[in-house]
C-alpha cells in the first residue's frame, strides 16, 4: 500500500513507514492543489500538515484513501464530513503538543508585559543609550487576572500555570466543549482554580486574555472590533490556536486608537501573510507559528500520525480519531 507524506518528518518517524508501506514523501513546500490531487490518486493513507488543505476535490481524487492523518491538533483544513462520507477516517495530534504550546503562550505573555522583544529590537539597532527608572516600564502579572478563552488541553494547561505567576483565571468555554466538572486537573494531577464566565465578562475583566478555541464557524472572527473595544485599556491579547479567530484588520484599529495595551500573535488569518499595519507597532509580537516548535513535541506529533497510519491500515482501530 502507498502512504502520501506531504511535507518532510524527521527520518526515524519516515523509516517506521518505509518498513510497511511505499511511501511517497514530498519535500519541498506546500503542494500546489493540481499536484496534491494527482500525487494522493493511488494513496491508501495520507499524512499532511495544517498548510494542506484537503477538500472535497482532494478526497475524491483518491478511491482508495483510508485515513487522513493531520500531523496537528487542528483539523479546519481537512474537509472531515465529506471524508467520513467516504468511510475514510481522520486523526489528529492531541495531547503530544499541549505543554509545548503552554509554555510558549507564557514566553508570548511574558514577552509583551515585560517588553522584552521590544528592549531586544532597541538594543540591537543601537538605541539604548542609558538606564533610567522610568524606561520602558512593563506591567506585572501578579493579581491580575488571566482570561483563557477556549478550554481545552491547551487552555487548561495555560491556566494551570498561573498560580505561578500570582494570577486568578476566569475561562469562557467555546461551543464544541464540555462543561468542566468540580475538580477538574490541567493533567498530571494538577488542580485547576478558574471560574467560568460569560465572553463579555471574560472581555471587561481579563488584564491577559489567551485564545485557545479551535477554528470553527462561531469563533471564526470572535475576536472583532465590538470586542476589542469591550476589553480594559490596560489588557493584552495573546492568540496561539488558529489565526481567523482574530480580526486582524480590527487588531490593527485596536491598536492604532490605543484600545488595548499589546498584543502577541503566533497564528493569522491568511499565513504567512500578516495583516500589514501590525508590523509597524511595537507593542505587538508576532511570532512564526512556533507553538509546537520543540523537537521533543515535533517528533512526537509526527510519531503519532505514523502510528494512527499504521493502525488504520493494518485493520486496526485509529489511535487518535477526530
Amino acid at each position: 500500500m502507498k502512504v502520501l507524506v506531504t511535507r518532510r518528518l524527521p527520518s526515524r518517524v519516515i523509516a517506521r513507514l518505509e518498513e510497511r508501506f511505499d511511501v511517497d514523501l514530498h519535500d519541498g513546500d506546500v503542494l500546489p492543489p493540481d499536484e496534491l490531487r494527482e500525487r494522493v490518486r493511488e494513496a491508501h493513507g495520507l499524512i499532511c500538515v495544517l498548510t494542506d488543505r484537503i477538500d472535497g476535490g482532494v478526497i475524491d481524487a483518491a478511491p482508495q484513501l483510508k485515513i487522513i492523518a493531520a500531523v496537528a491538533v487542528g483539523y479546519d483544513n481537512i474537509d472531515v464530513v465529506h471524508a467520513r462520507s467516504r468511510g475514510i477516517v481522520v486523526t489528529n495530534t492531541p495531547d503530544v503538543l499541549t505543554g509545548a504550546v503552554a509554555e510558549f503562550t507564557w514566553g508570548l505573555i511574558l514577552s509583551v508585559t515585560r517588553r522584552i522583544t521590544e528592549g531586544d529590537r532597541l538594543v540591537r539597532a543601537g538605541g539604548w543609550k542609558r538606564w533610567g527608572l522610568d524606561f520602558m516600564l512593563g506591567a506585572e502579572l501578579s493579581g491580575k487576572q488571566l482570561g483563557i478563552l477556549g478550554m481545552g488541553r491547551i487552555g487548561r494547561a495555560v491556566a494551570a500555570r498561573a498560580p505561578a505567576f500570582g494570577m486568578t483565571v476566569a475561562y469562557h468555554r467555546g461551543h464544541h466543549e464540555t462543561r468542566l466538572k468540580p475538580g477538574a486537573t490541567a493533567g498530571g494531577g494538577t488542580s485547576l482554580q478558574a471560574r467560568p464566565v460569560s465572553f463579555d465578562e471574560l472581555l471587561v475583566t481579563s488584564d491577559v486574555i489567551s485564545i485557545h478555541t479551535p477554528l470553527t464557524p462561531e469563533s471564526r472572527h470572535i475576536i472583532d472590533q465590538r470586542a476589542l473595544a469591550r476589553m480594559k485599556r490596560t489588557a493584552y491579547l495573546i492568540n496561539t490556536s488558529r489565526g481567523p479567530v482574530v480580526d486582524e484588520a480590527a487588531l490593527a484599529w485596536a491598536m492604532r486608537e490605543r484600545l488595548i495595551a499589546g498584543a502577541a500573535l503566533d497564528v493569522y488569518e491568511k499565513e504567512p501573510m500578516v495583516h500589514p499595519d501590525l508590523p509597524g507597532f511595537d507593542n505587538v509580537i508576532l511570532a512564526p507559528h512556533l507553538g509546537s516548535a520543540t523537537r521533543e513535541t515535533r517528533t512526537a506529533m509526527a510519531d503519532l500520525a505514523v502510528s494512527n497510519v499504521l493502525a488504520v491500515l493494518g485493520g486496526q482501530p485509529p489511535l487518535t480519531p477526530v
